[in-house]
Protein backbone atom coordinates (compact mmCIF):
# COMPACT_ATOMS: atom_id res chain seq x y z
CA UNK A 1 0.00 0.00 0.00
CA UNK A 2 1.28 2.84 -1.03
CA UNK A 3 1.58 6.78 0.77
CA UNK A 4 0.10 8.46 -2.77
CA UNK A 5 -2.34 11.09 -2.38
CA UNK A 6 -4.54 11.61 -5.34
CA UNK A 7 -5.92 15.31 -6.65
CA UNK A 8 -9.22 13.96 -4.34
CA UNK A 9 -7.29 13.87 -1.19
CA UNK A 10 -5.43 16.84 -2.06
CA UNK A 11 -8.88 18.57 -3.09
CA UNK A 12 -10.54 17.19 0.16
CA UNK A 13 -7.75 18.51 1.98
CA UNK A 14 -8.56 22.79 1.12
CA UNK A 15 -11.88 24.21 2.15
CA UNK A 16 -13.31 26.13 -0.61
CA UNK A 17 -14.69 28.68 1.91
CA UNK A 18 -11.19 28.45 3.75
CA UNK A 19 -9.74 32.31 3.96
CA UNK A 20 -5.81 32.08 1.91
CA UNK A 21 -5.58 35.73 1.79
CA UNK A 22 -6.79 39.47 3.60
CA UNK A 23 -6.42 43.03 2.52
CA UNK A 24 -7.03 45.17 6.23
CA UNK A 25 -7.43 48.71 4.96
CA UNK A 26 -4.74 50.64 6.86
CA UNK A 27 -5.66 53.13 9.23
CA UNK A 28 -3.35 56.18 8.83
CA UNK A 29 -4.50 55.93 4.93
CA UNK A 30 -7.92 55.96 6.10
CA UNK A 31 -8.21 58.84 8.17
CA UNK A 32 -6.13 60.86 5.87
CA UNK A 33 -8.02 59.95 3.14
CA UNK A 34 -11.40 60.33 4.84
CA UNK A 35 -10.01 63.64 6.62
CA UNK A 36 -8.59 65.26 3.49
CA UNK A 37 -11.97 64.95 1.11
CA UNK A 38 -13.89 65.90 4.20
CA UNK A 39 -11.54 69.01 4.77
CA UNK A 40 -12.22 70.29 1.54
CA UNK A 41 -15.81 69.61 1.63
CA UNK A 42 -15.63 72.10 4.79
CA UNK A 43 -13.85 74.34 3.39
CA UNK A 44 -15.65 74.95 0.10
CA UNK A 45 -19.12 75.42 2.20
CA UNK A 46 -17.38 78.05 4.16
CA UNK A 47 -16.25 79.80 1.34
CA UNK A 48 -20.21 79.50 0.06
CA UNK A 49 -21.20 80.67 3.38
CA UNK A 50 -18.46 83.19 3.79
CA UNK A 51 -17.94 84.66 1.04
CA UNK A 52 -20.80 83.79 -1.43
CA UNK A 53 -20.53 84.57 -4.82
CA UNK A 54 -22.41 87.23 -6.63
CA UNK A 55 -22.88 84.67 -9.47
CA UNK A 56 -25.92 82.21 -8.45
CA UNK A 57 -24.45 79.37 -10.36
CA UNK A 58 -21.01 79.79 -8.59
CA UNK A 59 -23.00 79.68 -5.52
CA UNK A 60 -24.56 76.69 -6.36
CA UNK A 61 -21.41 74.88 -7.37
CA UNK A 62 -19.57 75.53 -4.31
CA UNK A 63 -22.53 74.00 -2.28
CA UNK A 64 -22.91 70.57 -4.17
CA UNK A 65 -19.15 70.36 -4.32
CA UNK A 66 -18.77 70.91 -0.56
CA UNK A 67 -21.36 68.79 -0.21
CA UNK A 68 -20.37 65.80 -2.60
CA UNK A 69 -17.19 66.12 -0.87
CA UNK A 70 -18.47 65.60 2.47
CA UNK A 71 -20.94 62.71 1.31
CA UNK A 72 -17.56 61.03 -0.55
CA UNK A 73 -15.94 61.18 2.30
CA UNK A 74 -18.11 59.53 4.54
CA UNK A 75 -18.36 56.85 1.90
CA UNK A 76 -15.19 56.03 1.50
CA UNK A 77 -15.07 55.85 5.59
CA UNK A 78 -17.44 53.34 5.83
CA UNK A 79 -16.32 51.35 2.45
CA UNK A 80 -12.84 51.17 4.34
CA UNK A 81 -14.19 49.85 7.58
CA UNK A 82 -14.20 46.56 5.56
CA UNK A 83 -11.12 44.34 4.96
CA UNK A 84 -11.42 42.00 1.86
CA UNK A 85 -10.90 38.41 1.96
CA UNK A 86 -9.50 35.88 -0.59
CA UNK A 87 -10.31 32.08 -0.58
CA UNK A 88 -10.03 29.37 -3.16
CA UNK A 89 -13.45 30.43 -4.88
CA UNK A 90 -13.52 34.28 -5.05
CA UNK A 91 -12.61 37.64 -3.64
CA UNK A 92 -15.29 39.09 -0.91
CA UNK A 93 -15.93 41.68 1.80
CA UNK A 94 -15.50 40.16 5.08
CA UNK A 95 -19.82 40.73 5.11
CA UNK A 96 -19.67 38.16 2.34
CA UNK A 97 -20.10 40.69 -0.64
CA UNK A 98 -18.43 39.26 -3.82
CA UNK A 99 -16.08 41.48 -5.21
CA UNK A 100 -15.15 38.57 -8.01
CA UNK A 101 -15.33 34.90 -8.49
CA UNK A 102 -11.71 33.07 -9.07
CA UNK A 103 -12.96 30.96 -11.71
CA UNK A 104 -14.36 34.28 -14.13
CA UNK A 105 -10.87 35.86 -13.47
CA UNK A 106 -8.59 36.28 -16.63
CA UNK A 107 -6.01 38.12 -15.02
CA UNK A 108 -4.47 39.90 -12.88
CA UNK A 109 -2.15 43.23 -12.85
CA UNK A 110 0.00 45.08 -10.55
CA UNK A 111 2.77 45.90 -12.87
CA UNK A 112 4.11 49.89 -12.75
CA UNK A 113 2.39 51.16 -16.05
CA UNK A 114 -0.89 49.27 -14.94
CA UNK A 115 -4.39 51.76 -14.40
CA UNK A 116 -5.01 50.73 -11.37
CA UNK A 117 -5.35 52.17 -7.54
CA UNK A 118 -2.43 52.60 -5.05
CA UNK A 119 -1.12 50.36 -3.17
CA UNK A 120 -3.60 48.06 -5.60
CA UNK A 121 -3.54 45.53 -8.41
CA UNK A 122 -6.20 45.21 -11.19
CA UNK A 123 -8.13 42.05 -12.14
CA UNK A 124 -9.57 41.49 -15.30
CA UNK A 125 -12.63 38.85 -15.99
CA UNK A 126 -13.71 36.88 -18.85
CA UNK A 127 -17.81 38.07 -17.94
CA UNK A 128 -18.90 41.10 -16.00
CA UNK A 129 -19.48 40.24 -12.71
CA UNK A 130 -23.18 42.17 -12.04
CA UNK A 131 -23.57 45.66 -11.80
CA UNK A 132 -20.81 48.10 -11.68
CA UNK A 133 -19.95 48.58 -7.24
CA UNK A 134 -17.52 51.36 -5.96
CA UNK A 135 -16.30 51.21 -2.83
CA UNK A 136 -13.96 54.29 -2.20
CA UNK A 137 -11.04 53.88 -1.12
CA UNK A 138 -10.81 50.40 -1.35
CA UNK A 139 -12.09 48.44 -4.56
CA UNK A 140 -14.22 49.22 -7.55
CA UNK A 141 -15.81 46.64 -10.59
CA UNK A 142 -16.78 47.86 -13.57
CA UNK A 143 -17.58 45.59 -16.61
CA UNK A 144 -14.85 42.99 -16.89
CA UNK A 145 -12.80 44.74 -14.59
CA UNK A 146 -12.41 45.14 -11.01
CA UNK A 147 -9.77 47.35 -9.05
CA UNK A 148 -8.56 46.73 -5.48
CA UNK A 149 -6.52 49.55 -3.83
CA UNK A 150 -6.52 52.97 -2.37
CA UNK A 151 -5.58 52.98 1.74
CA UNK A 152 -4.61 49.35 1.49
CA UNK A 153 -1.56 48.27 2.51
CA UNK A 154 0.64 47.61 -0.06
CA UNK A 155 2.49 44.85 1.21
CA UNK A 156 -1.33 42.73 1.87
CA UNK A 157 -2.50 43.79 -1.53
CA UNK A 158 0.59 42.43 -3.23
CA UNK A 159 0.45 39.02 -1.55
CA UNK A 160 -3.42 38.91 -2.17
CA UNK A 161 -2.37 39.38 -5.73
CA UNK A 162 -0.02 37.03 -6.03
CA UNK A 163 -2.63 34.45 -4.45
CA UNK A 164 -4.71 35.27 -7.18
CA UNK A 165 -1.95 34.54 -9.81
CA UNK A 166 -1.24 30.99 -7.53
CA UNK A 167 -4.59 29.69 -7.84
CA UNK A 168 -5.10 31.24 -11.66
CA UNK A 169 -2.12 28.81 -12.35
CA UNK A 170 -2.93 25.63 -10.43
CA UNK A 171 -6.33 26.32 -12.32
CA UNK A 172 -4.78 25.77 -15.70
CA UNK A 173 -2.72 23.17 -14.29
CA UNK A 174 -5.64 21.52 -13.66
CA UNK A 175 -5.10 20.96 -9.99
CA UNK A 176 -8.44 23.79 -9.25
CA UNK A 177 -9.16 23.29 -5.91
Amino acid sequence: MGCRETTGDIMARHNADEVIGVITPHQGRRIFGAGTIGLLGIILLSVAVRFPPADLAWLIFLIVMGAGSMTLAWKLWEATATPIELTRTELREVGGRVICRIENVESVDRGFFAFKPSNGFLVRLYQPAGQAVYAPGLWWRAGRRVMVGGVTSGSQAKSVADLITILLVEREAGHGY
